[in-house]
C-alpha cells in the first residue's frame, strides 16, 4: 500500500508512519520537518499546512489510504480532504475531548453527547491559554474535523478518538514521571484514588491505524485500553522498574489543598484527576476491541518510557510532575 501520513515527525504519526514502513508499505510523510525525522524506510515530503496551497508538493499523487494526525485546525483537515478524498481508506486521530459527558462511565460514540462543533483554526498556545475554554476550544475543532471526514469519506472514514496515549516519543511527560521517579528512587509520593483511568501505547494505537488502513476497517472509535484504578496502575508502574523504596499515599483533598495540580504541568502528580472526571478515562473499550484493537503487556509501555526518561535524563526539569524539592516538602508535611 502507499500510505500518506500527514505528519509523521512525533508522537503518534511517527509510530504510524515506523509501523507502515516496518510492514513494508511506501509510507510518505507530509509535515513542516521541523519537528524531527520521519522513521527509517519512510520519505518526507515537506508542506505547509497553514497555506491555502500547502498541499501543492504532493500535487497529482494518489494514495491508498491517508492518516491524518491534525491537532487544532479544521482548514488543514478541509483542504486534506480535497486534495486526497479519493484515497481507499482515511484514519482521523481525534480524541477523548469530544465528549461532552466527563462525569459518567462506560460511554462510547453511540452514545457519548459531544461538544459543539467549532470550524476553525487554533495554535497550542493559545489552547494552553484559554484554560477550560481550551480544552472545550480543543475538542470542538475535533468535532467539526471527524465531520467533516465522515461526510467526505463515509464508509472509507476511521476516526479514532484517544484517551491518554503512553509509550515511546510522548512528549508530555505526564506518563513518564512515573517510571523516571521510580527510578530515582527514595521515597515517592503517590495521589490516593482509585478512580478509574485508561491509557493505550501508542505502538498498539499505531498497529491498529495500520490494521485499520490493509483491512478496510470503518465507523468511529476510543482508542482506549482496560479500566483500572489509578493507584493500582501507578504502583505497577513501580514493580515495573524494580522500585524498592517507600510509597507514600496522599489524599487528593489534601494535595489540592497543597497547591499540587492534578493530571499534568508544573507542581503536579500526574494522571489523576479531581471529582467530577470520573467518565473522562473511563470509556468503554469493547467496541474497539471488536474492532481489532489489541494490547501489548502495560510493562512494555512501562519500559518504553522509562527508556526515554533515562536518555533524556532522570533528573532534568520537566513539564510535567513534581520537582525533588516540592516533593520533599510535601513529604515533610505528611
Amino acid at each position: 500500500m502507499r500510505i500518506l501520513v500527514l505528519g509523521g515527525t512525533i508522537f503518534v504519526g511517527y509510530a504510524v508512519a515506523a509501523e507502515g514502513s516496518r510492514r513494508g508499505h511506501d509510507v510518505v510523510c507530509a509535515a513542516r520537518g521541523e519537528s524531527g525525522a520521519v522513521p527509517d524506510g519512510a520519505t518526507l515530503v515537506k508542506v505547509d499546512r497553514d497555506a491555502e496551497d500547502g498541499l501543492a508538493p504532493l500535487a497529482g499523487e494518489t494514495f491508498d489510504a491517508v492518516v491524518d494526525v491534525s491537532p487544532l485546525s479544521y482548514p488543514w483537515v478541509r483542504r486534506a480532504l480535497e486534495a486526497f478524498g479519493d484515497a481507499g481508506h482515511w484514519t482521523f486521530v481525534s480524541t477523548i475531548n469530544v465528549y461532552a459527558d466527563n462525569e459518567t462511565p462506560g460511554q462510547t460514540p453511540a452514545t457519548g453527547p459531544l461538544v459543539p462543533a467549532l470550524e476553525e483554526h487554533a495554535t497550542r498556545d493559545e489552547m494552553m491559554a484559554r484554560g477550560e475554554d481550551g480544552v472545550l476550544l480543543y475538542g470542538g475543532i475535533k468535532v467539526a474535523s471527524e465531520n467533516a471526514v465522515l461526510a467526505a469519506m463515509g464508509d472509507r472514514a476511521f476516526v479514532v478518538r484517544p484517551g491518554l496515549i503512553t509509550g515511546s516519543w510522548d512528549r508530555s511527560d505526564r506518563f513518564g514521571y512515573w517510571p523516571g521517579r521510580f527510578a530515582r528512587g527514595g521515597t515517592v509520593l503517590v495521589p490516593d484514588t482509585t478512580s478509574p483511568i485508561q491509557t493505550i501505547d501508542v505502538k498498539d494505537f499505531a498497529r491498529w491505524i495500520v490494521d485499520a488502513a490493509e483491512q478496510g476497517t470503518s465507523g468511529t472509535y476510543d482508542a482506549v485500553g482496560p479500566r483500572r484504578p489509578t493507584l493500582e496502575m501507578i504502583e505497577e508502574i513501580a514493580s515495573v522498574t524494580g522500585f524498592d523504596g517507600d510509597i507514600v499515599r496522599a489524599a487528593p483533598e489534601w494535595l489540592t489543598s497543597e497547591g499540587v495540580n492534578p493530571w499534568s504541568g508544573p507542581k503536579s502528580l500526574p494522571l489523576w484527576l479531581p471529582p467530577g472526571y470520573e467518565g473522562l478515562k473511563s470509556h468503554d473499550p469493547a467496541p474497539s476491541i471488536a474492532a481489532g484493537l489489541r494490547f501489548a503487556p502495560f510493562a512494555d509501555a512501562v519500559l518504553d518510557a522509562l527508556a526515554r526518561e533515562k536518555d533524556l535524563g532522570l533528573d532534568r526539569e520537566r513539564k510535567a510532575g513534581l520537582s525533588p524539592a516540592e516533593e520533599k516538602e510535601l513529604l515533610a508535611k505528611l
